[in-house]
């Protein structure tokens, strides 16, 4: 528990919490929140995870990371991640197309040669050559008016701290498969990443950096569904995304209480 008390007193401290209003929450006498934070006990195992839920951690980020020197765990630098590529009898790289019913088997051949192989290939010529690119199959109609079937190429993203608010991203997670959302990125205040669906109808939800594989920056589309003129929409507007990101923020005050 090297960084217990130090991770405990700076997130509670960014969160606005009180050691009165932390003790209540954890159903503990206040003395024993400032003997944490001095390090002079340490909390049961019970007790911990209810930290956990409140303070919005992970248990190891709390117990072995140190938050406030390094920031949240979720946007420090990752390894080099070597990426399972096919190349044409040129040696020029090929953007491989992962299907729906491959999307499944995608999280765990992701970095097998051979299944990699095994998928479809195929190059756009007009695509930036600086940049490494995937294929993915929507399915489901969360993102329209992309529709099912539509295949988004994606720009792959090496580190996940680089995500930019509002824009679009394949994410390729151990918890929800392979999905296609608008992300809005919150790694530096509570690690996780929150995802939004263009069909108002979804509601959105939060990801965890850590559980994130892969990301790929949407860059263009593929589709036979051709647009009806009378469901053109407005391009996307600064204050479209203010708005868009207000709500986000009530959402997340709505999920935190």
């Amino acid at each position: 528990m090297k960084y217990l008390s130090s991770n405990l007193r700076f997130l509670r401290k960014q969160k606005g919490i009180t050691q009165n209003d932390l003790a209540d929450q954890l159903d503990v006498q206040r003395t024993m929140i400032s003997a944490y934070e001095d390090g002079r006990s340490e909390p049961k195992l019970l007790t911990l995870g209810k930290l956990c839920d409140v303070l919005d951690v992970g248990m190891e980020e709390l117990l072995n990371h140190d938050i406030e020197g390094l920031g949240r765990k979720a946007i420090q630098n990752r390894g080099i991640n070597i990426l399972t590529i096919a190349c044409d009898e040129n040696d020029q790289e090929n953007i491989t197309l992962v299907g729906q019913k491959a999307s499944a088997g995608y999280l765990n051949g992701f970095a097998d040669t051979e299944y990699m192989e095994s998928l479809p290939q195929f190059q756009i010529p007009t695509l930036s050559k600086q940049a490494t690119y995937r294929a993915f199959e929507l399915a489901g109609d969360s993102m329209l008016p992309l529709t099912s079937g539509t295949i988004v190429i994606g720009a792959y993203v090496d580190q996940i701290n680089d995500i930019k608010s509002g824009k679009t991203y394949v994410l390729v997670t151990d918890t929800e498969g392979v999905v296609y959302k608008r992300v809005f990125n919150y790694l530096s205040d509570n690690g996780k990443l929150f995802l939004v669906s263009d069909n108002e109808h979804y509601k959105p939800y939060e990801v965890k950096g850590e559980s994130v594989r892969e990301v790929w920056e949407a860059k263009a589309f593929i589709s036979t569904d051709f647009p009806n003129p009378g469901d053109k929409k407005q391009p996307l507007t600064l204050e479209d995304l203010g708005e868009m990101i207000s709500d986000i923020r009530a959402d997340l005050r709505t999920l935190k209480g």
